[in-house]
């Protein structure tokens, strides 16, 4: 079990550190003005998000479904399991979001200042500090 919780905590850093630099690779891109700059940002953001952070969530979710499921389901039933599973669920809308982003980023579609992303680009640690808090205090 001890495995599963190491890989689940690597790919859960994996992911995390795609979702703090791929919006600020953003706000860079949303400054950006020559087409030089703007085709490299391109290619960051996908290699970024296609090939780091949405394998790293992956992972994560798996490992995270196998610890469950070692535990038992019982797990399910405490409260602090519960809100760290729905603080999941938002950072799993979160990296759609991102990926849509990328998306409006390729395609020339983007409409959001540098300084949107600024203020974007903080919701991730707001989740990651409320998810250690609850796995490391378990408040019941």
């Amino acid at each position: 079990m001890l495995w599963v919780k190491a890989f689940h905590i690597i790919f859960m850093v994996t992911w995390f550190a795609g979702l703090f630099y791929l919006p600020r690779l953003f706000v860079y891109h949303a400054e950006a003005s020559d087409e030089i700059s703007n085709a490299r940002f391109k290619i960051m953001e996908r290699k970024l998000f296609w090939g780091i952070t949405t394998p790293g969530g992956a992972l994560t979710i798996v490992f995270g479904l196998w610890l469950i499921h070692y535990l038992g389901t019982d797990v399910l039933g405490m409260l602090w399991m519960q809100v760290k599973l729905a603080l999941v669920g938002l950072l799993v809308a979160y990296h759609i979001w991102c990926g849509k982003l990328v998306a409006d980023f390729k395609h020339d579609r983007n409409r959001r200042s540098h300084v949107w992303f600024r203020w974007f680009n903080e919701a991730p640690v707001l989740v990651l500090v409320a998810v250690v808090l609850l796995v490391e205090l378990q408040p019941d």
